[in-house]
């Protein structure tokens, strides 16, 4: 098993990452086309491959994580590859929709200078239930030095919130989401990894003053 940045592969590797996104992200993507085939080519373009880190087993690619600053998208997104693949009505619409939620992506609470985001943590389908997303995201906490990392999940994703937790993550923010009968997420979970507990202790202590 090799971690690194999706940049230092040595081949162009979208085409995989894609297929790890979608199988992984189905559950919000169906909506646009249920056709497997179609989002893995829509979406093999978008990834900013110098902020995404890899896990490569035996040659191939296992498990994909971004981590970025909010001033650094994680993934660009191309109108005329949606309409390509999509076709004109239905590309049209995911485009606005995902450009919005990925691209423009802005999370409920301020991010600071030294905090980064963790985004789109999936496995693939075949190596799934072997400790991969694990390994790749403390690697992520042991390769960068921010102070603090923040990651978004569904709240119906419990495997995925008790790998957080272990991982030392914890909820600080829950929001209640719209038509979940359709969409069977309940609300969006907002979990926090603080490397230096000071800080987290004076800012505490800062809020608290205030308050007096």
């Amino acid at each position: 098993m090799n971690i690194i940045r999706a940049c230092e592969v040595d081949r162009d590797i979208k085409d995989e990452m894609s297929i790890i996104f979608v199988d992984g992200f189905y559950v919000w993507l169906h909506y646009f086309s249920k056709d497997k085939a179609k989002l893995y080519k829509t979406f093999a373009h978008m990834f900013n491959t110098e902020v995404f880190y890899t896990v490569i087993v035996d040659g191939n690619i296992a498990a994909i994580s971004a981590c970025t600053q909010n001033n650094i998208p994680s993934v660009k997104l191309k109108y005329r590859e949606f309409r390509k693949h999509l076709g004109l009505f239905m590309g049209s619409i995911a485009y606005v929709i995902l450009k919005k939620e990925f691209e423009k992506k802005k999370y409920p609470f301020q991010m600071r200078e030294n905090m980064a985001a963790i985004e789109f943590v999936a496995t693939s389908v075949n190596y799934r239930g072997k400790g991969l997303a694990t390994e790749l995201l403390k690697s992520i906490l042991d390769a960068n030095s921010y102070d603090e990392y923040v990651l978004e999940v569904a709240d119906t994703n419990t495997n995925a919130i008790k790998l957080y937790e272990k991982l030392g993550f914890k909820e600080f923010l829950r929001i209640p989401q719209k038509h979940s009968e359709k969409s069977g997420v309940n609300n969006l979970v907002y979990m926090k990894y603080v490397r230096n507990k000071g800080v987290e202790a004076e800012r505490f202590d800062l809020r608290a003053a205030k308050k007096v």
